[in-house]
């Protein structure tokens, strides 16, 4: 029985990515302690990975680390982050997504008053702190170091209490069929969130991911509000953009 709970537990997070332990106790009716115990077993295998309050599945096979994605197109990266922190406005309430293009958006923000800044990346944790204008509210969790983010299953829970006016999001790809897309199913439930109760959605890319579909679809293209990118895209991209009232930001 104990095999079978453990082959159904599998099949279940692979399917779901995602579960918390009292609703895994609830499928499987089962104690706390003897599901702690199948996780346990689980985990071994390295097909999950354990966060505050239930499992996820483990993805960093899918997700190339922080250190080699910062390294590319950096002064792609940098020029979108300084037309992105043109958006930021005195008293703002913004959040600031984990990403390698939007951690470049800091020293952009250094004359900023009053600016509050939500974040669950590390890098930007650490770029602020040169900057005292700048408060840092983080949505907590356990340190995912492919990602440098935080991820915890009570994330979205925490962003819920703030009134956040802007979003800076950061993608792995952008498709008109796909929609913004991600490679790490950790960020999943942070990034959707976001989408749906910000007022105006920012979405950071450099060239070299339109057109790329990644493994989870945090929103449709049509759901943002501006797409700031380091270059003019092709002509679908463009037309798509201008049908939708999305605002497109590229370098003059």
């Amino acid at each position: 029985m104990k095999e079978n709970r453990i082959q159904d537990l599998k099949n279940y997070i692979v399917a779901n990515e995602r579960a918390s332990l009292e609703d895994l106790c609830n499928l499987f009716n089962v104690s706390k302690n003897t599901m702690r115990r199948d996780i346990n077993e689980l985990e071994s295998t390295g097909i999950i990975k354990k966060v505050y309050g239930g499992i996820v599945l483990n993805d960093k096979k899918t997700t190339e680390p922080f250190e080699s994605r910062e390294e590319k197109n950096i002064s792609a990266k940098q020029i979108i982050a300084k037309l992105a922190s043109n958006f930021v406005q005195d008293g703002d309430i913004i959040y600031i997504d984990s990403g390698t293009t939007t951690m470049h958006m800091m020293p952009h923000l250094a004359e900023v008053r009053n600016l509050t800044i939500i974040t669950n990346n590390l890098n930007v944790i650490m770029s602020s702190l040169p900057y005292p204008n700048l408060n840092i509210l983080c949505t907590g969790g356990v340190l995912f170091r492919t990602t440098n983010s935080f991820v915890d299953m009570d994330a979205v829970n925490s962003l819920k209490k703030y009134n956040i006016s802007k979003a800076f999001m950061a993608s792995t790809g952008i498709s008109i069929a796909k929609g913004i897309t991600n490679s790490s199913s950790f960020e999943y439930d942070i990034k959707k969130h976001m989408v749906e109760n910000c007022d105006t959605v920012i979405v950071l890319a450099d060239n070299t991911k339109l057109g790329k579909v990644s493994l989870t679809t945090y929103c449709d293209l049509k759901d943002i509000h501006v797409f700031i990118t380091n270059e003019k895209p092709g002509i679908e991209f463009v037309e798509f953009f201008d049908s939708n009232n999305i605002k497109l930001i590229t370098p003059p």
